[in-house]
């Protein structure tokens, strides 16, 4: 979103209130639409070209939420650097923030390497795959969320989309939240539109990378999946009923910025060993295409 979106509203007097059970259920339908896309991750042995421009619409997609989360954490900078200028802020608070978003971008970054590095040394000690001497090929066998994770880069990438969009849908949350606690019914509601938008997109990037994977993952990992991803959301809008802090704002954007990066570079390294060079190029354009479009929801509403 252009700006700041969330860490500002716009006030809308007289709407009336929403009753926390209605935030609450409002909050869940925003970060339920990420299920949608979900069960796209157990299609098995698509055409290479479809599984390349699947990857490539991810890294488009991704790539808009990572310029979303910076710009909503680097307003935030820059509005601190105005008030210290003219006096009604401080140094101190601009110093403050801009360790939270270097703290927390260094985080969401070097925090997945070292990860990832652990789960491929622990994955080492067992086999990748079971194999064709173990099960057919056209039988596959499903395995545990955390024995994938350990042993499969594909479900480890998976992993780290669903936590970097974890971390960002909160940040969304809080902003939901904080409209329907000022009493902004219809600004609340416009969010929750904008934002069910964007997590029924981001549910299909999460599951892209295991498209076309012999082992096709099990209904449990793609529902521990989702609520990695789309729970913050309901999660953020109970907490941004009751305070709002800036800080927390910049470190979850930071953090999700973050791990959104890392999975980008290692989504492109993906795309780079495939070859196909017009079909990530087209994905790319159209994956931001589709954020910038299911963003102009939210900025219709004036945030």
């Amino acid at each position: 979103m252009l700006g700041c979106p969330y860490l500002t509203t716009v006030s809308v007097p007289g709407e009336g209130h929403l009753s926390t059970a209605r935030v609450v259920l409002l909050g869940a339908i925003a970060g339920g639409t990420i299920f949608l896309g979900l069960p796209v991750g157990r299609m098995q042995r698509s055409a290479p070209r479809l599984r390349a421009a699947l990857n490539a619409l991810t890294i488009g997609i991704l790539i808009f939420l990572l310029w979303d989360v910076l710009a909503g954490a680097f307003n935030a900078l820059e509005i601190a650097l105005g008030k210290a200028q003219d006096g009604s802020g401080t140094w101190w608070r601009l110093t403050g923030l801009s360790s939270v978003f270097v703290l927390g971008l260094g985080l969401g970054l070097l925090g997945l390497v070292y990860f990832d590095a652990m789960m491929r040394k622990r994955g080492g000690r067992e086999p990748r795959s079971l194999g064709a001497a173990a099960a057919p090929v056209t039988q596959p066998v499903e395995r545990s969320a955390a024995t994938m994770v350990r042993t499969n880069q594909a479900y480890r990438l998976a992993l780290f989309i669903a936590l970097g969009i974890g971390l960002h849908n909160f940040a969304e949350g809080l902003a939901i939240g904080q409209s329907a606690a000022k009493g902004e019914v219809s600004l609340a509601l416009l969010l929750i539109i904008g934002f069910g938008l964007h997590n029924a997109t981001e549910g299909f990037g999460i599951v892209a990378p295991l498209a076309g994977e012999t082992t096709r993952p099990s209904w449990a990992f793609l529902l521990l999946m989702g609520l990695i991803g789309g729970a913050p959301t309901f999660l953020g809008t109970l907490v941004g009923q009751s305070f709002v802090n800036e800080a927390m704002y910049v470190a979850f954007l930071t953090l999700a910025a973050g791990s959104i990066l890392y999975v980008v570079i290692q989504l492109l390294n993906v795309a780079a060993r495939s070859g196909h060079t017009e079909v990530l190029m087209w994905g790319v354009l159209i994956g931001l295409i589709v954020g910038f479009a299911t963003d102009m929801v939210v900025i219709a509403a004036g945030v």
